[in-house]
């Protein structure tokens, strides 16, 4: 005979487990794919911080307005923490309210996309193309010409300033 407490208890353990995998989804990660920059997880380890390491190798998010390219309003580039490939040009910065910096455009060959089912959603994932680092996720909210808002994870990318040029 099944005692109504235990059953009771194993079917809300049941909930909460299929409730947490639906929550979890799935993700192509990084480490399914292949990309010219590949190390070990202790190479990343060494060469990032802990905050690199867990947005570009774990797919973590930062706070919002934690990240100091949020001010950051200088021409240049926006590069990878990882590799330093490339991602947005400044031009393409825009306040989006978000706690994020967010872009409306990358430059050609800057990132990748993979879909992205975690939490109960999909959405588009952006990674750097050359190395795979998780960036952040696009939207289509953003402003014109492109409508999209690449809300990305500033801790996942460096800023290099355009240098000067001497007339």
């Amino acid at each position: 005979m099944i005692d109504r407490r235990y059953l009771l208890t194993t079917a809300a353990s049941l909930a909460a487990l299929l409730s947490f995998s639906w929550l979890r989804g799935t993700s192509a990660t990084a480490a399914e794919e292949k990309f010219e920059v590949e190390k070990t997880d202790a190479e990343w380890k060494k060469q990032l911080t802990p905050a690199q390491y867990d947005i570009l190798r774990k797919e973590g998010t930062e706070r919002p307005y934690s990240s100091p390219l949020n001010k950051e309003h200088r021409k240049g580039t926006f590069a990878c923490a990882g590799c330093d490939n490339a991602l947005f040009a400044s031009e393409t910065k825009f306040e989006s309210g978000t706690g994020w910096p967010s872009f409306y455009q990358p430059l050609p060959g800057g990132v990748g996309e993979r879909k992205d089912s975690t939490f109960g959603m999909v959405r588009t994932e952006i990674h750097c193309r050359r190395c795979g680092g998780h960036l952040g996720h696009v939207f289509d909210d953003g402003p014109k010409p492109t409508g999209l808002r690449y809300c990305m994870d500033g801790f996942g990318m460096v800023f290099k300033p355009a240098v000067p040029t001497a007339s």
